[in-house]
């Protein structure tokens, strides 16, 4: 799966416009970063790539990059 695929189901749970988000976005701009999308945000991580995200890994989330690098 490329980075880009892996934007688009980021910005889907976020439930924001498609081609909003790039790598380098950071994470405390995007107004729908909030507590929802973060448990969004872990059940993605699970679902999709088989990954358990904590809050501690969250909290050191500060770019749509540092997300994708957890993704693999």
């Amino acid at each position: 799966m490329t980075n880009e695929e892996k934007i688009k189901m980021i910005e889907d749970a976020l439930e924001i416009d498609a081609n909003t988000l790039k790598e380098e976005t950071l994470l405390a701009e995007v107004q729908e970063y909030d507590s929802m999308a973060k448990l969004t945000l872990i059940v993605l991580c699970d679902d999709e790539f088989n990954k358990k995200l904590t809050g501690e890994q969250i909290k050191e989330f500060k770019t749509v990059k540092d997300i994708l690098d957890f993704m693999g």
